[in-house]
């Protein structure tokens, strides 16, 4: 009590005390069954290739990827995310690296369904951006557009031959519009019923994309703000949402988490299906970034980033400390 007047007699620091007393009343829990581990495997190296701008990062050999997907198996790491970095001299103005039956990507799903079977679910990015020498997510018209629908044509293709490959989940990512319903058709109708689609529903144009183009080796030449949404935008979001739900994804993703976690809470108030969110490239370089500086703890705030993120409404969260956060919570 002062001697400046009374308060009431509830005083909340009596639950932040020990930490015990922090630990047992904690609201928000990280897991590891809530990380899913995006992984990169890079066609024709012998070893892996650091990635600078994602320090202890790299893009993997098959071998290498097999054992990162082993050690996140052991962490209980939930799912791990593929992408394949096609050589160059591979790619092309319609992709077609990307739904070769012995491309990269395809050959490292079934390497890595071989190594772990079900005891990870693998899953597949299903976009064409990697594979094209344009490095746009679709096939370009007459004009150097975007188009749409004949992307989807190719889209199908991809979640055919990622399928085939042992693929459990595919991840359209590309932002086209009906993307989720042709993809589930395209699945239904090679009898691939039971492999699931987690949709990138709400996937921002993002400076935050940045370290990413370098590890998939990014052509691209422009930018994504026909396809991706408008980072001034909310209600879109939700319009997006309603249609990749009505279109029958299993699970919907935000991208990016951290700048948009407004959004990631009204998404994972409006569904009732598991909600991801992907940590992305340039969060992951700042924090790095800034503890390599010795301006924060890197520890403490890679959890407290993550954190936040899993207390905004997010089930799953893709990030690429899954298996070291995933042991440091075992």
């Amino acid at each position: 009590m002062t001697t400046y007047g009374s308060f009431p007699g509830t005083r909340p620091r009596r639950l932040r005390t020990t930490p015990a007393m922090r630990r047992m009343v904690a609201e928000t829990r990280l897991h590891p069954a809530d990380l899913i581990l995006p992984a990169f495997v890079r066609e024709g190296i012998s070893a892996p290739v650091p990635i600078e701008a994602m320090p202890g990062v790299v893009q993997h050999t098959r071998d290498t990827l097999r054992k990162a997907a082993v050690e996140a198996v052991e962490a209980g790491v939930a799912g791990i995310m593929l992408f394949g970095v096609p050589e160059d001299g591979k790619k092309d103005a319609t992709g077609t690296a990307g739904t070769d039956p012995d491309g990269i990507l395809q050959l490292a799903i079934r390497d890595v369904r071989a190594e772990v079977g079900d005891d990870l679910v693998i899953m597949s990015d299903l976009c064409l951006d990697e594979y094209t020498d344009h490095g746009h997510c679709g096939v370009l018209d007459s004009e150097g557009r975007v188009d749409n629908d004949a992307t989807l044509e190719r889209y199908a293709e991809m979640a055919q031959v990622q399928a085939d490959a042992g693929v459990h989940t595919v991840g359209p990512s590309g932002m086209m519009d009906g993307q989720i319903g042709v993809v589930r058709d395209a699945l239904d109708q090679t009898g691939h019923e039971d492999v699931s689609i987690l949709a990138y529903t709400v996937k921002y144009s993002s400076a935050f994309y940045g370290p990413f183009r370098e590890a998939v080796g990014s052509s691209l030449r422009g930018d994504r703000k026909t396809y991706q949404q408008d980072p001034a935008n909310t209600r879109e979001s939700l319009r997006e949402l309603a249609l990749d739900l009505q279109e029958g994804a299993d699970m919907v993703m935000v991208k990016p988490a951290g700048p948009y976690l407004d959004v990631l809470a009204k998404v994972a108030e409006a569904v009732d299906v598991p909600v991801a969110a992907y940590q992305i490239s340039g969060e992951y370089a700042m924090i790095e970034a800034a503890a390599e500086k010795g301006w924060i703890d890197r520890d403490k705030a890679i959890l407290e980033a993550l954190t936040g993120i899993r207390r905004a409404g997010a089930g799953l969260i893709l990030t690429y400390w899954a298996t070291e956060v995933a042991r440091t919570l075992d």
